[in-house]
């Protein structure tokens, strides 16, 4: 495990990854998704070697208290990129310790030194707790998300 603190994970850190995972799978409660089909320990460390994704954790005695993945989105107009915040929890027995804000100030500095112009993030209708951590670090978009079947 990692000492507390924020971390980046690397290529080693196949135990950190799998608890952020379980992580994701209890606060997002989807089991299925997080821990129904576990991607292979070879695949993991594919993802982590990968400098265009970024597993932030956030780590308390000895436990991930919360996580972050985003990915890094190089743009074809600019020589710049934008950073999308895929998946962002807390463990539910840590929250209000400003563990997100953490790990998305942290984020920032990744940006920073990625060349980002902007990082962006989707919350869902009804997830209070998320849109007002949100609004308090960026601009509110209204926007329309639509899921196109391959």
């Amino acid at each position: 495990m990692k000492p507390n603190g924020i971390h980046r994970l690397e290529e080693s850190d196949l135990t950190v990854y799998r608890n952020l995972m379980e992580l994701f799978a209890v606060e997002f409660e989807e089991n299925d998704t997080y821990q129904g089909a576990k991607p292979s320990d070879s695949y993991v460390r594919s993802l982590l070697r990968n400098d265009d994704i970024i597993f932030l954790t956030e780590c308390k005695e000895s436990v991930v208290t919360g996580g972050l993945v985003a990915y890094i989105l190089k743009k074809f107009e600019q020589q710049r990129s934008e950073i999308y915040i895929y998946d962002l929890a807390v463990r539910s027995g840590w929250r209000r310790q400003g563990i997100a804000t953490r790990l998305i100030e942290h984020l920032k500095i990744i940006a920073k030194s990625q060349g980002a112009w902007v990082i962006f993030v989707q919350a869902d209708h009804g997830d209070d707790p998320a849109i007002k951590l949100y609004e308090s670090l960026g601009v509110r978009e209204e926007v329309l998300h639509f899921d196109i079947k391959p």
